[in-house]
């Protein structure tokens, strides 16, 4: 029951989200992942209370490295012309040193989660990353599609009435 109440107030958020006009998109998105992956996990309130911190902690440093991955390629990127071979050795050597520390990162909190969560809902969490992950790209491919068609209609004044 207890669980219920946190996935109903889970939905509550995203729904108050959707509804407000002056709320930022990244609320919304935090207010659909927390009721996204509550469901997924089958969260109890003692779990959740847990998990949600930790979790939170880990997308951090997990954010905070592919900043820094994606700060190297787009550095590569503009300065690629300009760079000696002793720059993009570095480059090369410092990206790949970003993915060994995200590795070690995911392994760390593989083992925390452990400590709060069954191992099918650790297994469970992975797969909801990545369901997750699909469904927003999913969503912003169509979005993008009707704001495409909507405006391939109003422009051309193909609507059909």
């Amino acid at each position: 029951m207890k669980k219920n109440i946190i996935i109903y107030f889970a939905l509550a958020l995203l729904t108050v989200n959707r509804s407000s006009a002056q709320e930022q998109p990244r609320e919304k998105l935090e207010a659909y992942r927390i009721a996204f992956f509550t469901k997924r996990l089958n969260l109890t309130p003692q779990e959740a209370q847990k998990f949600w911190p930790l979790y939170n902690e880990f997308q951090d440093k997990k954010n905070r490295i592919q900043t820094e991955k994606v700060k190297i390629n787009r550095d590569f990127n503009q300065n690629e012309l300009n760079m000696s071979e002793k720059e993009m050795t570095d480059a090369g050597d410092r990206f790949i040193a970003l993915e060994v520390q995200g590795a070690s990162l995911a392994q760390e909190y593989h083992n925390k989660f452990k400590e709060i969560l069954s191992p099918v809902k650790v297994m469970r969490l992975y797969q909801a990353e990545n369901q997750y992950r699909l469904q927003l790209l999913q969503e912003l491919k169509q979005n993008n599609q009707i704001r495409y068609n909507t405006r391939k209609g109003a422009g051309n004044g193909s609507f059909k009435q």
